[in-house]
C-alpha cells in the first residue's frame, strides 16, 4: 500500500516545466591530442544545434571561447580538491573567484558540478570524498552568493552505480553504504536549493551486459518490445525510461520524491573493441536521433512514473577522444571527428526527419563475435612507450612473459614490436576478467589474427558464451 501511494505521488506532483529547457546539450571533453581549437569548437557546437555545453574541468580558453556564444555552460570542480574545499571557505572562494569570476556573466555558466561519479569510486580516500562532497558543496554555494553568482546551481553527476537494485523499476533503491549517509543529505540540499540530481545513464552498458535478455530495439527508442513493472503496474517502451524511472523511486524511498531529474550523460559508442558488440556508427546514431526526438518533444513525454515532466539531457561527446584509456569504447562516443567531420548526421533540435538523413553503412557487430582475439602491439609505435608498457605487463603476473626470456620459445625474433605483442597477448588473456584492457596508452589492439609463429604460440582469448 505504501509503495502504491508513493507511486500515486510520484505520477501527480506537480512539475513546473516553464524554466527548464527541453533543448539539448553536449558533452566537451578534451582527452585528444588532436581536438579542434576552442574557436573552432564553439562553430562545429553551433551547427550541430546544441543549446549548452559541459566542460568536465575550467578551462580558460574554452570558457573564453563560450562567452562569444549564447550557449549554456556547466562546469566541473575536480574529483580530487573535494576534500580540501569541505574544510576551508577560503580554498572555495578561491575557487570560484579563479575559475568562475572572470568569465561570468559573458560566459552563461549556469551549473557547477562538484566533482564526477565519485561514487563509483571505492578507495579509503575516494569514501573520504563520498562524505566531503556535502560540505563542499555548502561552502561553494556560498562562495557563489557572496559573488553574486546567484543563477547557477550546484550539483554533482552520479553514475548508474550508485542503485544496489534497480529492477524493476519500482525496485529502485540506493546503496546501502550510500542510502543514508550521503544520499539523504544529497538529496536534502538539491531539494532546498532546487537544483537536480544529475545522472549519467547509458542503455547501451545494460544492454551488451545482458544480452540477449533485453531486446536490442528495446535499448534503441524503436521496435515494439514492452515491459510491465509488476508492482507499480507502468509500463516502458524503452530502456533508458527504465533506467531513470528507477532512481526516481529510489528518491522517493528517501523521501524526496520531487527533487528534478537530468542526465549529465547519456550515449551509444559509435565504434569499439571486437570484444564490444553492438558499438557502431549506425547504432549510435538510431540511439542519439531518438533520444533527442523524445527528450525535445512538446508537450514533454517525460517518463511512465513522471509523465509530462521535462528532464533536461546532456549528450556523450562532442568528439571521438583518443587519449581515453580503458576499452575502445571510450575512445569512440563523439558526434564529431576529431577533424570537425560528423561521425553521422544528427540535429540536436530533433527537427530533422530520418528520412532527411544518408543511410549509414549495416552494422556487422551487433552480435557477439565468437571465437579467438589476440592483443598485439601496434606497428610503428613510439620505443620508449612500448618498451614502459612491455616492462608493466611483464610485472604484473607470474610468468606473463618467460616465454619471451631467452631461453623462452617465443624470445626468437628479437624485437620490441614482437616481444611487446606476447606480452600484451599474455597480459590480457591473464586480466581481462579482472578489469585488465588491450589498450596500453594507445600501444596495443584487438585482432583477429593469429600471430603465433613456428613454436611461439601467443595466449588468446576466446568468446563463446556472453
Amino acid at each position: 500500500m505504501g509503495l502504491l501511494l508513493t507511486l500515486f505521488f510520484l505520477c501527480l506532483v506537480a512539475f513546473t516545466n516553464a524554466e527548464i529547457s527541453t533543448k539539448i546539450g553536449v558533452n566537451y571533453g578534451t582527452l585528444g591530442d588532436n581536438l579542434p581549437s576552442p574557436a573552432r569548437s564553439m562553430k562545429l557546437i553551433k551547427n550541430l544545434k546544441a543549446h549548452s555545453v559541459k566542460l568536465y574541468e575550467p578551462v580558460p580558453a574554452i570558457l573564453k571561447a563560450l562567452s562569444k556564444t549564447n550557449l549554456e555552460v556547466a562546469v566541473m570542480i575536480p574529483n580530487q580538491v573535494i576534500s580540501n574545499i569541505s574544510s576551508n571557505q577560503t580554498l572555495a572562494d578561491e575557487w570560484v573567484k579563479t575559475n568562475l569570476v572572470p568569465f561570468y556573466p559573458k560566459t552563461k555558466i549556469r551549473t557547477l558540478f562538484v566533482g564526477n561519479e565519485i561514487f563509483s569510486f571505492y578507495g579509503d580516500q575516494d569514501k573520504k570524498t563520498w562524505f566531503d562532497l556535502i560540505p563542499t558543496m555548502r561552502r561553494i554555494r556560498y562562495s557563489l552568493k557572496t559573488h553574486n553568482l546567484r543563477k547557477i546551481k550546484v550539483g554533482t553527476t552520479c553514475a548508474m552505480d550508485v542503485l544496489q537494485s534497480s529492477f524493476p523499476p519500482s525496485n529502485g533503491t540506493f546503496r546501502s553504504d550510500l542510502a543514508l549517509p550521503v544520499m539523504k543529505p544529497l538529496l536534502q540540499f538539491l531539494n532546498k536549493t532546487k537544483s537536480f540530481f544529475f545522472i549519467d545513464s547509458y542503455p547501451f552498458f545494460v544492454w551488451s551486459e545482458n544480452y540477449p535478455k533485453i531486446s536490442f530495439d528495446y535499448a534503441l527508442f524503436q521496435g515494439s518490445t514492452k515491459y510491465t513493472d509488476p508492482v507499480s503496474g507502468l509500463t516502458y517502451t524503452n530502456l533508458l525510461d527504465q533506467m531513470l524511472d528507477s532512481v526516481i523511486f529510489a528518491m522517493a524511498k528517501l523521501g524526496f520524491k520531487d527533487v528534478r531529474l537530468a542526465i549529465s550523460e547519456t550515449g551509444w559508442p559509435n565504434s569499439g573493441d571486437i570484444d564490444q558488440f553492438g558499438a557502431n556508427t549506425q547504432n549510435a546514431a538510431i540511439y542519439n536521433r531518438n533520444l533527442i526526438r523524445k527528450m525535445t518533444a512538446k508537450p514533454a513525454v517525460g517518463t511512465p512514473a513522471r509523465p509530462g515532466v521535462v528532464i533536461p539531457t546532456t549528450v556523450f561527446a562532442l568528439y571521438n577522444e583518443n587519449q581515453k584509456g580503458g576499452p575502445g569504447t571510450e575512445r569512440h562516443w563523439g558526434l564529431l571527428f576529431p577533424n570537425g567531420t560528423a561521425v553521422y548526421e544528427i540535429d540536436m533540435t530533433g527537427d530533422t526527419p530520418d528520412y532527411e538523413y544518408k543511410s549509414l553503412p549495416t552494422p556487422t557487430n551487433n552480435q557477439p563475435y565468437r571465437g579467438k582475439i589476440w592483443c598485439v602491439a601496434v606497428q610503428g609505435a613510439n620505443v620508449t612507450a612500448l618498451g614502459g608498457a612491455v616492462k608493466y605487463a611483464c610485472s604484473q603476473g607470474n610468468g606473463t612473459c618467460d616465454a619471451i626470456e631467452p631461453t623462452g620459445h617465443c624470445y626468437e625474433p628479437i624485437s620490441l614490436v614482437s616481444h611487446a605483442s606476447y606480452a600484451f597477448a599474455s597480459y590480457w588473456m591473464q586480466f581481462r576478467s579482472s578489469g585488465g584492457t588491450c589498450y596500453f596508452n594507445g600501444l596495443a589492439y584487438q585482432t583477429t589474427r593469429d600471430p603465433s609463429h613456428g613454436s611461439c604460440k601467443f595466449p588468446s582469448v576466446t568468446l563463446s558464451v556472453v
